[in-house]
């Protein structure tokens, strides 16, 4: 069943590739990179130091790395493309409430699928942190553009 997971990371990456693009490509560059770094240094710390989640079976995992390469820098492209820059605070924090909400209805699948698998954590942890992961992406964002400026 695990495959479904790499057919929606194969949908996601092609989506961020025929896009209109609303940010320009050192951006989608830098924060690409960015959120891959991010992403696979949380799960360096939770799955394999703390052992709390992990991708098919406790210790590293090639498919999840895989999973990883493959996710986590189309999932934030596509968040950070769209993002309502220019609206109020109530529409941005709404954008980053229903990403969030996507996120935990994927993990969830992820877990159906055995994709992914829980060691003492519990799904409203990342419904609890997925604001905050997106929050950091659009700071890091933020400090792109001025950087760009």
């Amino acid at each position: 069943m695990w495959i479904l997971i790499y057919i929606l990371f194969i949908i996601s990456n092609i989506m961020s590739f025929f896009v209109p693009k609303r940010i320009n490509k050192a951006e989608i560059y830098a924060t690409c990179l960015f959120a891959y770094a991010y992403g696979l240094t949380a799960d360096m710390i939770f799955d394999i130091h703390y052992d709390f989640y992990g991708y098919f079976q406790k210790g590293f995992q090639w498919m999840g790395l895989l999973g990883i390469i493959l996710y986590f820098p189309s999932i934030s492209f596509l968040f950070l493309n769209f993002y309502p820059l220019d609206k109020r605070i109530d529409k941005k924090a709404l954008y980053i409430i229903l990403w969030s909400l996507f996120s935990v209805i994927f993990e969830w699948i992820s877990l159906q699928t055995d994709f992914f698998y829980y060691n003492g954590w519990k799904l409203w942890y990342s419904a609890i942190s997925y604001p905050f992961i997106y929050f950091v992406l659009v700071i890091n964002m933020r400090i792109i553009q001025r950087i760009n400026r």
